[in-house]
């Protein structure tokens, strides 16, 4: 967040521009670059504009320059519309004359090969070291609405500007960009600022969420992405939205290996591992929209109405069909639509005797005879159970004019009455009505399935306060050797870090196996140590279920022979004797370097279910205590950890103490480690001992 602090400024002179200069402009207000100049004189930009292009004396009747130097005068903002040979000289002019921003249109860099990949690294280094913000190549250019700033080409703002509004949309694809500008005009949302970022040589996505997050004129950040650069900088950049209480709404394509490649391809981004977006969207609150339906209803929802305080909900309805509809769709989303109690349900019941009165509440057509009911019957819900989310489902009446004044009087009272309930009405609504009961903070659904899914996904929210900032590192940092370590050395470590490891002992001979087994009493197991073979099971290097020395013994044995018999090349380093445990869940705790977000901790359920169920969840590092019990109630299966048909809940505490020690042991490792993985982790209950990893695997990462 300092990071983004520091930089505010470098970008409130590039986004709110005093003073704008239009390199390569033209008299044509149809080519690139004529319609920067003629948008600013069209559309009340209020600054200095500066044509320059040393061919003329005039452009679209302004005063032309032959240089940015030649202005004489400051230019916060230049605008880059030339031919990619000539770009260089235009940014050295733009240094030289000391420009605070660059916008350049310019294609022909990282998206067509290696060679104009480094020509792009050469300007964004070059800008980097002048201090001078840099937007593109090979972008749309962006357009602060409220102060009139259309640093663009897109013909989208010619066809129709959008109005301006409090919310920020920020764009990886021009293309998008400006199909999304279209859409926010039709649907009548309003814009603060719409930028596209481009091959990204300097300002990236992240940059502009950041400086979104601090602008107070911005109150939800639409985004859409490809790929990032910088994993850490975003991260940065969402805890600071969220920290600041803005919703951020994301579209990011490549959830499929072909849409990753795709999405690569085309702005030469890495598009990394969609599972660990996933996560880190879910660690910061950020609401991942599906299509561009979603994307814009999720941005004005949360505009208009904000987040609900939890996920409770009263559901109102004129159709018992509807109302089953609704009920079936809160329970697929997780939101609690608790059945309201007996007094209330009664009191609903002398109102209107074949009432349907749990929840959802049905009083059928009754409401025709009697339009108080609609109020009344909220207010009782309300005050019954406290809902944060009320929706009703009023079926074609919202068409009705005799209707609308109910229906705003409606509104009007549950707003006086609820203020902080999040108030939606399912129902058909001319544009103008719609928008007056928007402007009541309650949104409107034509389908109340849509409704329920956005406060569902707005209940997804955090609140700032949730924000937590992650534990420092508990002891120094350490340098694993390159290549798998043995797992006696693994588990030494994680042990050293804090991650409970099953009592064991090694040993180098067939007596010191046996007298390890007596040691450590019951059940024992036998495996091979070998850092040449971390999958021992595979060449016959574990025996399990042992009793007594002599057993011990015969396994050290027949475990050596066989794992030299199918590895003859590798070394053998002795064998481990760790006490067998039985009960208890088999799960997973690794953690793996994903090339754009670093370090992440993976948990989930371990044995045959990973392979087949996928049940795991995600975390990029470094978490907090929350997160990595989040992680384990978010499971599919947390219900088997949790107690399932009879059995004794697991230790929770001890699986979350497990993972931040893991996280702990990871970070500290920092860029030596390249794999660390628990499998399996056993998670017992509290009167067992709670978790304890039976078998580890490290790998250090070269230099």
């Amino acid at each position: 967040m300092d990071f983004f602090s520091s930089q505010a400024e470098s970008l409130s002179a590039l986004f709110a521009p005093r003073a704008i200069a239009v390199v390569g402009a033209s008299s044509n207000a149809q080519k690139i670059g004529g319609i920067p100049v003629d948008y600013q004189r069209r559309f009340g930009f209020e600054g200095a504009l500066y044509p320059v292009n040393p061919n003329a004396d005039r452009i679209q009747d302004l005063p032309a320059y032959p240089s940015l130097r030649a202005i004489g005068q400051p230019v916060d903002l230049a605008i880059l519309a030339v031919p990619s040979a000539l770009v260089d000289g235009a940014l050295d002019d733009a240094i030289a004359a000391g420009v605070k921003g660059v916008v350049l249109f310019s294609s022909g860099f990282a998206e067509v090969g290696a060679e104009g990949a480094a020509a792009q690294a050469r300007l964004g280094d070059k800008a980097r070291a002048a201090g001078v913000r840099l937007v593109g190549p090979n972008c749309l250019g962006f357009m602060n609405i409220a102060r009139h700033v259309y640093a663009t080409f897109s013909p989208a703002p010619g066809v129709g500007r959008v109005m301006p509004g409090r919310i920020g949309l920020v764009s990886q694809s021009g293309a998008f960009g400006a199909y999304a500008y279209a859409m926010a005009r039709a649907r009548g949302v309003g814009l603060s600022l719409w930028a596209t970022t481009g091959n990204e040589a300097d300002v990236q996505v992240a940059d502009c969420l950041a400086w979104l997050a601090q602008d107070p004129d911005t109150d939800v950040i639409m985004a859409y992405m490809e790929g990032c650069r910088d994993g850490p900088r975003l991260r940065a950049a969402l805890a600071l939205a969220q920290a600041n209480g803005k919703p951020v709404v994301m579209v990011k394509v490549g959830r499929t290996a072909l849409g990753a490649e795709a999405a690569a391809s085309h702005t030469a981004a890495l598009a990394g591992d969609d599972a660990v977006y996933d996560a880190v969207f879910r660690q910061y609150g950020v609401l991942r929209a599906r299509n561009l339906t979603e994307f814009f209803d999720l941005a004005h929802s949360a505009a208009v109405a904000g987040r609900p305080r939890d996920r409770s909900i009263g559901l109102f309805t004129l159709s018992g069909g509807v109302g089953a509809l609704m009920a079936d769709e809160a329970s697929a989303q997780g939101l609690d639509a608790r059945p309201l109690s007996e007094a209330a349900q009664d009191t609903l019941r002398r109102w209107v005797p074949f009432a349907a009165p749990r929840n959802p509440v049905d009083i059928t057509g009754q409401v025709t005879n009697d339009m108080t009911l609609i109020d009344r019957t909220a207010r009782v819900m309300l005050d019954d159970q406290g809902f944060a989310s009320w929706m009703g489902f009023l079926a074609a009446a919202g068409a009705s004019d005799a209707f609308w004044p109910v229906l705003r009087s409606l509104v009007t009272s549950l707003r006086e009455a609820y203020p902080d309930t999040l108030l939606a009405v399912s129902t058909l609504l001319t544009p103008e009505r719609r928008a007056e009961l928007e402007a009541m903070r309650c949104l409107v659904f034509a389908d109340p399935s849509d409704g329920i899914r956005t406060i569902a996904a707005l209940a997804g929210l955090k609140p700032a306060a949730a924000v937590a900032a992650a534990p420092a590192l508990t002891q120094a940092p350490l340098t694993l050797a390159p290549g798998t370590l043995s797992e006696p050395d693994a588990l030494a470590l994680l042990a050293n870090a804090g991650v409970p490891v099953v009592a064991h002992r090694v040993v180098r001979s067939a007596d010191e196996a046996a007298a390890a087994a007596e040691a450590l009493g019951e059940a024992v197991v036998v495996k091979i140590v070998s850092a040449d073979i971390p999958h021992k099971s595979d060449v016959g290097g574990v025996a399990l279920g042992l009793r007594g020395a002599a057993q011990a013994r015969a396994a050290f044995e027949r475990t050596r022979d066989l794992a030299r018999t199918a590895r003859p090349e590798a070394r053998l380093d002795g064998a481990l004797v760790a006490r067998m445990l039985t009960g208890g869940v088999e799960c997973i705790a690794g953690v793996h370097r994903d090339p754009v977000f670093g370090p992440v901790l993976m948990f989930g359920l371990g044995g045959i279910h990973v392979e087949t169920l996928r049940d795991v969840s995600l975390r990029a590092l470094p978490i907090t205590r929350d997160d990595a019990l989040a992680m384990v109630r978010e499971l599919r299966a947390f219900a088997i950890l949790n107690g399932a048909r009879g059995r004794p809940p697991v230790d929770l505490d001890s699986i979350a103490d497990a993972l931040c020690a893991l996280a702990d042991f990871a970070q500290r490792a920092g860029d030596s480690l390249d794999s660390a993985e628990i499998n399996p982790l056993i998670a017992r209950p509290q009167a067992e001992g709670g978790c304890v990893a039976v078998d580890a695997l490290i790998v250090g990462r070269a230099p």
